[in-house]
């Protein structure tokens, strides 16, 4: 049964849909025991989250992994989305690495929607940014598909 959740401090942010079809999530999932487990939000038209990377997010020494930058991007493009209850999947993305990202620095993951194709194909922006400065150190757009509708469960069987 979906739900929804909201930070009470936060007057900007949007409630948003909790759903079990994500736990699982690698980047966002609450379930994924080894995931990432990013808490994206709603700010007016834009997608939120706080990111900072550490050991385990390596790719060369002191910098961070480029495809964990890519996941982070497609996240957050895709939540832009997932929060307003549409379910995609990436259908193509391109991404320009800026900077190196070091660890333990702040970053802040942003989504915005660039254009919707008929409410079938979705154009999306995603930003990884300094979150002390605003600068812009990964960047990617991708098309997104909404998934089709989730078939009605038979009566005969039990439902979840």
């Amino acid at each position: 049964m979906a739900s929804t959740t909201s930070d009470p401090n936060d007057s900007l942010q949007t409630a948003v849909p909790v759903d079990d079809r994500a736990n699982g999530c690698f980047v966002c999932g609450e379930a994924n025991p080894f995931g990432l487990r990013v808490r994206f939000r709603l700010d007016g038209d834009v997608c939120r989250a706080d990111f900072t990377p550490d050991e385990r997010h390596q790719g060369y020494s002191g910098v961070m992994h480029g495809g964990l930058l890519f996941s982070l991007l497609d996240d957050v493009m895709a939540n832009w989305l997932w929060l307003q209850g549409h379910a995609c999947f990436t259908a193509r993305a391109d991404v320009r690495y800026r900077e190196p990202v070091a660890l333990h620095e702040p970053l802040l993951l942003e989504g915005r929607l660039l254009r919707s194709r008929g409410g079938r194909l979705f154009d999306l922006q995603g930003q990884v940014l300094d979150a002390a400065d605003g600068r812009c150190l990964v960047e990617a757009e991708g098309r997104f598909m909404r998934l089709p509708p989730k078939p009605e469960q038979p009566a005969s069987e039990p439902q979840a």
